[in-house]
């Protein structure tokens, strides 16, 4: 059996690049593996933690009335 440990940031999954090594290698064995990295910086990581946690953007994920429609936006020319 192998353990994949992942830090969870949102709905985003964050793996060692060992783990992931391992998940690529499993992954090859049934079809071709196309990776693409972004690697952030700590400062970038550090800034997507606080708003995550900070709460300030959590209206994005109430559930509810839609407060803007199609309609709101400007007309496309």
């Amino acid at each position: 059996m192998t353990t994949i440990h992942a830090q969870l940031i949102g709905d985003q999954a964050v793996v060692g690049r060992r783990e992931l090594e391992r998940l690529l290698e499993l992954a090859r064995r049934s079809e071709p593996v196309e990776v693409q990295f972004h690697e952030e910086t700590e400062s970038e990581i550090n800034t997507m933690g606080l708003a995550e946690r900070g709460g300030a953007f959590d209206f994005w994920y109430e559930e509810g009335e839609n407060i803007y429609t199609a309609q709101d936006g400007e007309p496309i020319r």
